[in-house]
């Protein structure tokens, strides 16, 4: 692969320059510094003359600077630069609060200013303002100074060293001396859509004339996007299917454990049995499985895990359960012991493998797995280890997939391939998920897995009712909250009181991984509640105070969460303060009650996780969720859309609303850097699946895609060797 786009930028633009861009940005060729496309167009609109500027008024001036002048701000840390310019018959001020944004201008520099007209004790200014260099030798009062300032000005995400004036400079030179292009787009798939060739998508993006050039080049590059990562998908996806793995078939193990469940009156729901069926049905193929199961919260996903695992035991084979915390796999074992019963369990030896197992029970563990004794492992990050082998790996299970990275899911799957009496082909491959994922983003992120959805739940199922406790409209109701949980507590019930934050202390918070964005912390807004602080207010309460309280958090060893936890599924602890340590997996039927507090600290799938918590047996679950923020926040939109119902599918489409653009892929998916430029799954839905048809057909007839070099390349330049990596390893 070698073309225009794959030219070194240190080729390109020297060594003075390029370092810049791959220090900022990671860029590395001609073709991802032209994909480094502006995140927005800024409108130069109308000249203005100074001495009619309108307070109010977006407007855009021509002007000489003046004078600049820096100083430090009064009720905040840093500098402020002031600068003045003057057209020859008035002046206008501009303020800059990040002074290296205002670094490229000079006294006597003539200029184009775009921004808003704003007043400041009663002295008109524009605050933080585009600017541009005005090009030399070029009258003001021309018609030609007319087009230039009329043409929409692209803003670029820019860095410290990397202005966006820079930026735009330096691309626009390397357009200057592009040839023309293969186009990744084949001519019968561009033309019936109107789509620009690739070339000129480029040339429109970075120097559009007016708005409807960007919005067409935009239109193209985005299904151009489209392409490229279906296309890479479906041909990993085609890639992993031709690979060899054993033959599995349900036996005399899958056999006694139906009939432990009938035993009991457990009865499958039609998503289980149907989901099941389909893995059974990758199982016995010969070719790897590679599925991804999501379900509701409390949908019955690991039982369906756990019957795959005994269709692999009763062909010889081992099955490991990766789970993301030491609470979480613990549980997993527990419960897998006790569904199993007692003459099953003895048989499979279920076997847990962690960090902090003391040294003599970790070589049983290890042995066990090694030997083949043990036909289930259930373990953390512990499994990935060198030490860990086993006899013939046949299934893993990755429960919460977006806690694991791509390496770890593969260092797991290479396991397989090299187990000591296997016979060298690929483990099957079965992702959870208990965070409902949109299609376009399942298609997106996860479409080289074929998808299951249980979203029934299985009977016995309590109702949970959720309420926003507004303090900022209503202070005085945290009161009654702790009221509401003592009711529930004299009903002989538990509860679980969330945190976000372990300690504050000396002005420095230890948070827990939350999934709220870190940026909308008010500056000046008080502490996150802590668990630690928030445990010994509970004792203090005089309608808590007897009770017995605990804590659960990060920092404790795994002997004690493991200990904590037991106790609290024994009913030993009444009140279990936490951070979002039980977010995942914890299942104690006789818990009742969740108070999130500062829940607008989480994002939406944390919020509807930890909901899932109560309400798991035949106790009503009530669900309150505390919050500080504002009414008409962003923040405050997330904690209502998640009272507002359980469907989990429907608040994943509102998480994606909300979000409203991003990385989908994300580090953990990806492995490393990674992003969608133009393309948002919550808006191109249609694009999305066109582009999957396409490619698709495209595959079908040229899979090696031969005749489709120019895409083919496409493919390998859209993708850096971490993403490469998270398309083989996924």
């Amino acid at each position: 692969m070698s073309g225009p786009l794959d030219v070194r930028l240190l080729t390109a633009l020297g060594a003075r320059v390029a370092p810049l861009f791959e220090k900022a940005f990671g860029f590395e060729t001609v073709g991802d510094l032209l994909a480094h496309y502006p995140r927005r167009y800024a409108s130069r609109g109308e000249l203005t003359p100074l001495d009619s500027l309108r307070v109010g008024d977006t407007v855009a001036v021509v002007a000489e600077v003046r004078s600049i002048q820096s100083r430090p701000m009064r009720n905040r840390s840093g500098k402020l630069t002031e600068v003045l310019i003057t057209d020859g018959t008035a002046n206008l001020h501009l303020t800059f609060f990040n002074p290296k944004a205002a670094y490229a201008l000079k006294p006597g520099m003539r200029a184009i200013f775009a921004g808003k007209v704003g007043v400041y004790r009663g002295t008109r200014q524009l605050a933080h303002p585009v600017y541009e260099e005005f090009p030399e030798g070029l009258d003001a009062d021309s018609p030609e100074a007319r087009m230039w300032a009329e043409a929409p000005v692209p803003i670029y995400a820019a860095t410290s060293s990397l202005d966006g004036t820079k930026i735009r400079g330096v691309i626009h030179g390397q357009l200057d001396v592009l040839p023309e292009l293969e186009d990744p787009i084949p001519a019968d798939v561009r033309e019936p859509r109107g789509l620009l060739d690739y070339r000129r998508a480029l040339e429109l993006v970075h120097r559009p004339r007016a708005d409807a050039d960007w919005r067409e080049a935009q239109e193209t590059l985005r299904f151009h996007e489209a392409l490229v990562l279906q296309a890479s998908l479906l041909r990993q996806r085609a890639r992993f299917r031709a690979r060899r793995a054993t033959t599995r078939a349900p036996g005399k193990a899958s056999a006694e454990f139906d009939a432990v469940l009938a035993a009991r009156g457990m009865r499958l729901t039609d998503d289980q049995v149907a989901v099941g069926a389909a893995i059974e049905a990758d199982l016995a193929s010969g070719i790897p499985m590679n599925r991804l199961v999501q379900g509701e919260v409390g949908s019955g996903k690991t039982l369906v895990a756990l019957r795959a695992m005994l269709v692999v035991a009763d062909s010889g084979g081992q099955a490991a359960l990766l789970a993301p915390t030491e609470v979480l796999a613990g549980q997993h074992l527990r419960s897998i012991v006790q569904a199993l019963g007692p003459d099953l369990a003895a048989r499979l030896r279920p076997t847990l493998i962690t960090g902090q197992l003391p040294a003599a029970d970790r070589r049983r563990a290890l042995l066990a797995a090694a030997s083949g004794g043990a036909s289930i492992v259930v373990g953390t990050h512990a499994l990935l280890g060198d030490q860990v082998q086993f006899a013939d790996l046949g299934l893993v299970v990755i429960d919460e997939q977006h806690r694991f990275g791509v390496e770890q899911r593969e260092t797991l799957r290479l396991k397989g391939e090299t187990s000591t009496a296997g016979d060298g082909g690929s483990p099957h491959v079965l992702v959870l998920t208990a965070t409902p994922i949109p299609r376009t983003v399942a298609m997106t992120v996860f479409g080289d897995l074929d998808v299951s959805t249980i979203s029934q739940l299985p009977a016995g199922r309590s109702p949970i009712t959720s309420h926003v406790v507004g303090l900022t409209e209503h202070p005085g109701w945290i009161v009654r909250v702790w009221e509401r949980l003592a009711e529930e507590l004299e009903q002989g019930r538990q509860g679980f009181v969330v945190c976000p934050a372990i300690e504050v202390a000396a002005g420095k918070e230890t948070l827990e991984e939350s999934g709220a964005p870190a940026e909308e912390a008010e500056e000046g807004s008080p502490p996150p509640a802590a668990v630690l602080s928030v445990v010994e207010e509970l004792r203090r309460h005089p309608r808590l105070s007897a009770y017995r309280i605990e804590v659960l958090h990060g920092r404790m060893s795994a002997e004690e969460k493991d200990a904590v936890m037991r106790a609290f599924a024994a009913g030993d602890i009444h009140v279990l303060v936490a951070t979002t340590v039980i977010e995942v997996g914890v299942d104690v039927p006789n818990a009742s009650t969740m108070v999130v507090l500062d829940a607008d600290r989480f994002g939406i799938a944390q919020l509807h996780q930890l909901r899932g918590r109560v309400g798991r047996g035949s106790v009503p679950g009530l669900c309150l969720f505390v919050t500080n923020a504002d009414p008409v926040s962003i923040a405050r939109e997330r904690v209502d859309a998640v009272a507002a119902t359980t469907d989990g599918f429907e608040l994943a489409q509102a998480d994606l609303d909300l979000r409203r653009e991003g990385d989908v892929l994300g580090e953990s998916q990806s492995g490393g850097r990674s992003s969608l430029k133009l393309l948002r799954v919550s808006r191109d839905a249609k694009v999305i699946e066109d582009a999957r048809a396409v490619a698709e057909k495209i595959l079908e007839s040229d899979p090696d895609l031969a005749a489709h070099p120019a895409l083919r390349d496409a493919i390998e330049r859209r993708l850096d060797e971490t993403e490469r990596a998270f398309l083989g390893k996924s």
